[in-house]
C-alpha cells in the first residue's frame, strides 16, 4: 500500500560524507576498499563489536553519501528539504570543524532531482573558550546554520561504544555555563545521548529555556530489542526496566515546552537487533511491535505539535529502507498520525526553514 504523503517533506536529520575526499574516521579503510562498487555486508566482522553494534552494514560509512544518494533512497516518499546533522568531521584544530560547513555548502542540492538544504546543524563544543567564534564561523560561511549538535553518549557498558569523552556531558558545569554562546545566538540544540542520560538533558534543556532542543533518536536505549556490549540488556528483565525508566525520563522531559522529539534512530543496530538485511516499508510489521512503546509513548508525551519524522539516514539504512523509517512511524500512529506536522510542519518551524521562493 502507499500512503499519499503531504507534498514538500522534509527529512530533518540526514548525514553525508565522503571518506575518500575528507577527514572522516573511516577514511583510512575507505580508501582500501575503494575499487569495490559495494562493500560485502561480512566485511562487518573486520570491524570491533562496538563499532558493528553501532553501523551494522560498513558499505553506507566506507563509500560516498551525497544528496544523489538520499534521493535514491527516498523513492516514493517526496522529500524536498534535507536538515543536515554534523557528521563526526575529523580536525587537528577545532576550528576546522567548520570545514564541513563550507564542504556542504559546495555540494549539489536541488539539483538533478536532489533535495534542496534547508538548514544546517553544526558542531561545536561549548567548553570550548572560543565556542561563540566558531559558531560565527560556521555562521559566516553559510546562512542556514539553524542549530548545533554535541554528541553526549557515553555509555557504563564498556563494550558499547561511546560518543563522549565523559558520562555526563549534558550536566557538566563547563558545558552548561558555555552554552550560552549557543543560545545568545538563538540556535537550536540537537541531543544525541543515550537512555540512562536523559536526566543530564533535562538538566540543561530548564537551564535553558529560550532555546529550543531537539531529542534524537528516542535518546537510543541501548539493548532494549536484545543484547548489546558487555552485559546489556541480556534478559527480558533488563529490558523491560529500561523501558520503564525510559517511559519516565521522557516524560519529564517532554514537560518542558522547549523540547521536541524526533522519531528517528529505530534501524539503528545499537537497539539490539540482529537483522541480516533491513526491512523495506511492506515489511515492518514484525519489526512494529517492538518498538511501537518507543513510538507511542513520545508521541503521548510531546504530542503532534513537538514530533517530527526523520529518516536518520545513512546511518538507519542498516536495518529499515528509507520509506521503512516512515513507514513504522506512521503504521504505530495510525489515525493519530498528524502527517502535516509529522513530515513537514513542526520541522519547518523548528529548524526555520524558508517556504521555495521566500528571500526574506
Amino acid at each position: 500500500m502507499t500512503t499519499p504523503w503531504p507534498s514538500g517533506v522534509i527529512d530533518p536529520h540526514i548525514h553525508l560524507w565522503d571518506p575518500l575526499t575528507t577527514p572522516r574516521a573511516t577514511a583510512a579503510m575507505a580508501r582500501v576498499f575503494r575499487p569495490l562498487p559495494r562493500i560485502p555486508r561480512a566485511m562487518r566482522w573486520v570491524a570491533p563489536r562496538a563499532d558493528r553494534e553501532f553501523i551494522g552494514h560498513p558499505h553506507h560509512v566506507l563509500k560516498p553519501y551525497l544528496p544523489a544518494d538520499h534521493r535514491a533512497d527516498a523513492s516514493e516518499v517526496p522529500v524536498a528539504t534535507i536538515v543536515h546533522i554534523e557528521s563526526e568531521w575529523q580536525c587537528d584544530e577545532r576550528r576546522e570543524v567548520v570545514d564541513e560547513t563550507r564542504w556542504l555548502s559546495a555540494l549539489p542540492f536541488g539539483q538533478d532531482g536532489a533535495p534542496t538544504l534547508g538548514a544546517l546543524v553544526v558542531h561545536v563544543d561549548p567548553r570550548f573558550d572560543d565556542a561563540g567564534a566558531i559558531l560565527d564561523e560556521h555562521l559566516d560561511v553559510n546562512p542556514l546554520v539553524r542549530g548545533v549538535r554535541c554528541v553526549a553518549a557515553h555509555h557504563p557498558d564498556p563494550g558499547v561504544r561511546d560518543f563522549a569523552d565523559q558520562p555526563h556531558l549534558l550536566s557538566d558545569p563547563s558545558f552548561v555555563k558555555g552554552f550560552a554562546a549557543i543560545a545568545e545566538r538563538g540556535l537550536s540544540f540537537d541531543v544525541w545521548c543515550f537512555s540512562h542520560q536523559l536526566p543530564d538533558a533535562l538538566t540543561l534543556a530548564q537551564e535553558y529555556p529560550e532555546t529550543t532542543f531537539v531529542l534524537d533518536h528516542y535518546a537510543t536505549p541501548v539493548g532494549l530489542l536484545g543484547p548489546r556490549g558487555k552485559s546489556t540488556g541480556r534478559t527480558a528483565q533488563e529490558r523491560s526496566a529500561l523501558l520503564a525508566r525510559w517511559r519516565e525520563d521522557i516524560s519529564a522531559l517532554a514537560a518542558l515546552p522547549n523540547v521536541v522529539a524526533k522519531h528517528s534512530g529505530l534501524g539503528m543496530p545499537l537497539l539490539g537487533s540482529n537483522r541480516s538485511r533491513p526491512l523495506d516499508a511492506d515489511s515492518v510489521a514484525e519489526l512494529t511491535e517492538h518498538v511501537a512503546p518507543l513510538i507511542r509513548h513520545v508521541h503521548d508525551t510531546f504530542g503532534a505539535d513537538r514530533t517530527m519524522w526523520a529518516s536518520n539516514f545513512p546511518i538507519d539504512k542498516a536495518e529499515l529502507s528509507l520509506p521503512a523509517t516512515l513507514r513504522l512511524v506512521t503504521d504505530v500512529l495510525g489515525s493519530d498520525a498528524d502527517l502535516t506536522n509529522l513530515v513537514r510542519d513542526v520541522a519547518r518551524r523548528v529548524y526555520r526553514i524558508r517556504d521555495e521562493g521566500d528571500l526574506t
